[in-house]
């Protein structure tokens, strides 16, 4: 004699009823005093944008750049390496065209490109 099994009733959820919307009550708009007038904010000036680069040097001008370094320090006006190439930059900047002429020829032309590895 086969016993039949009974299938295992499925589980329902109680749903809690569904609770009634009230009636929305009616919106009074309230008076809002105009906002004071705010003062003017200070115009930041905008941070330029920078740009990173690399650049190739011989040693003995890099040790230049060293000396440079020590002799700012020495004087009270610590200067990063980025700083005094920046100010050399406006030094050539201010020369009047042939004494910038006679700088520019006096530093020679390197081969550009990454160094051979030594």
């Amino acid at each position: 004699m086969a016993v039949a099994k009974k299938a295992p009733a499925k589980k329902t959820r109680a749903r809690a009823p569904a609770a009634k919307k009230k009636a929305a009550a009616p919106v009074v708009a309230k008076a809002v005093p105009a906002p004071a007038a705010r003062p003017a904010k200070t115009d930041k000036p905008k941070k330029p944008k920078l740009v990173r680069d690399s650049y190739t040097i011989p040693k003995a001008e890099y040790l230049v750049l060293e000396e440079l370094k020590a002799r700012a320090a020495k004087l009270g006006q610590p200067a990063k390496k980025s700083e005094l190439l920046r100010a050399g930059l406006k030094a050539l900047a201010a020369m009047a065209d042939g004494a910038f002429k006679q700088s520019v020829a006096a530093v020679p032309a390197l081969k550009t490109g990454r160094p051979a590895k030594e």
